[in-house]
């Protein structure tokens, strides 16, 4: 398949708009063909050939409903190695697509079957974990519409955000490698941790981005030329927004409307008001906001953590004028911290219970070298041993001046402490963890397996923040 950007749009508006409660529960279920492939999308002005995952009919990803199987073939129709994780399921651990972890890469030509329950149901997403192909934007929504977002009637907006370069990843990657003088570095070795590290002060000690991006995208696309969503005149609308970027945070911007958050990652939690919130690497948040009793239209922007680079998309009720956005904003989004991180609290808890594990892991690394590692129980390489049936607290440790959004595949978790002050916080599948803070989370550990376990900023992964949590026994 190749697809150009317009063709590639018009694909997408179906899964991107979302359906009305009207649709039968049925109908997303069967099995589905998914197909990676090579495609051309337009920046600014120029074409750049990226990857992608396509259904047959062109739809971009997988929308399926509360209760639905996730029953899908997957072929690799690229010329190289690949596969795709299925981020915040919870499939059985020989199904969640990490190449010699899950099982091996799918080779060019071939497919793979999937076949387990869509569970837990909300906004998920789908990624390669081979190599560096995320960065080469192969990414897609993974969306099971909840039975209450269906009953509600309310249209629904997808907004995939990325990090886009015009450089290939390895050349990224290596330069990123090359030995820094610490001269260099600045203060990147230090610093002040401001409020005891829940909010971090842009460039007050703390390494922001390690890459220089190009653009940033939603939905494939820049603000030169953003994705217009047609609503109606001050109806309420059901974004569910993804951070599928390889190595950068946004602050989601609603201007001077009041949205209100429904979930993160996909996990219910109790209602919040907000006017902007921060979303971290592989982090999702749905999102409901009203649009302007004027019939103005509104965007609904990102920018870049500590830049004023942003992207975004624009809902466009009948008859709206859409004025032209810069993809440069008038100042800098923040450092993301971890104030809206503690605000959150559970709709749908974890049951209270004792801890049965609870195991210290320190991040560490620095820019320098760029060497990044996770040390569990104070040793690099080590797993994360659990035994089925136990409640696991996971204790992070940020010794580095970077943030990193820890993901734990296979499971959800609750975050229920930073930096010593303890809550009831969301249920996740992905924490940031800010330099020089400790947060804890804790898990059922209810799905056997071999599961990874790292920061999902791809180039930190790539280079040693990885390790696994593995069950005592599978099989």
């Amino acid at each position: 398949m190749h697809l150009s950007r317009r063709s590639l749009l018009a694909a997408t508006a179906g899964l991107a708009v979302g359906l009305p409660s009207t649709r039968s529960h049925t109908q997303g279920a069967g099995r589905k063909t998914l197909r990676l492939t090579s495609r051309v999308i337009e920046v600014n002005g120029k074409p750049a050939t990226r990857y992608g995952a396509f259904q047959p009919s062109g739809a971009w990803g997988i929308a399926l409903n509360e209760g639905d199987t996730f029953d899908v073939q997957l072929e690799n129709g690229l010329d190289v190695l690949s596969g795709l994780h299925w981020h915040g399921l919870n499939p059985p651990w020989r199904q969640d697509g990490v190449p010699y972890i899950s099982g091996p890469p799918i080779a060019p030509g071939k497919f793979a079957e999937y076949s387990f329950p869509a569970q837990p149901a909300g906004t998920r997403w789908m990624h390669s974990h081979f190599g560096l192909q995320e960065q080469n934007l192969l990414a897609a929504p993974l969306i099971v519409r909840e039975q209450s977002a269906i009953r509600s009637g309310l249209q629904e907006v997808v907004m995939l955000l990325e990090d886009f370069s015009w450089r290939k990843p390895s050349l990224i990657f290596e330069e990123l490698r090359k030995p820094k003088p610490m001269t260099a570095m600045g203060n990147m070795a230090g610093g002040n941790v401001a409020g005891g590290g829940m909010n971090m002060p842009s460039g007050g000690g703390m390494d922001l981005n390690d890459v220089t991006y190009d653009a940033f995208l939603a939905n494939d696309r820049t603000l030169a030329d953003p994705q217009v969503f047609d609503v109606e005149k001050g109806a309420e609308v059901r974004l569910r927004i993804i951070n599928a970027a390889a190595s950068t945070n946004f602050m989601i911007e609603l201007g001077n409307v009041e949205g209100t958050v429904l979930t993160v990652d996909g996990n219910p939690v109790v209602p919040l008001k907000v006017r902007q919130f921060p979303l971290a690497i592989a982090q999702r948040v749905d999102i409901v906001v009203r649009l302007p009793a004027d019939g103005s239209a509104l965007p609904v922007l990102a920018r870049g953590e500590g830049l004023a680079k942003q992207t975004g998309v624009v809902l466009r009720p009948r008859g709206a004028a859409v004025a032209r956005i810069s993809e440069t904003a008038e100042t800098a989004a923040p450092a993301l911290g971890l104030m809206d991180e503690m605000k959150l609290r559970a709709a749908q808890p974890l049951p209270s219970r004792p801890i049965d594990r609870s195991v210290p892991v320190d991040l560490t690394g620095n820019m320098s070298g760029y060497v990044w590692g996770m040390a569990v129980h104070g040793m690099e390489a080590v797993p994360v041993g659990v035994e089925k049936g136990e409640r696991v607290e996971l204790v992070m440790r940020n010794t580095t001046m970077m943030a990193h959004p820890m993901h734990l595949h296979g499971h959800s978790f609750q975050v229920t402490e930073i930096n010593g002050q303890a809550f009831a916080g969301a249920v996740r599948d992905v924490v940031l963890v800010l330099p020089r803070t400790t947060v804890k989370v804790v898990f059922d550990a209810d799905n056997p397996g071999l599961w990874a376990y790292h920061c999902h900023n791809l180039y930190h992964m790539a280079a040693g923040m990885f390790a696994t949590v593995v069950y005592r026994g599978f099989n």
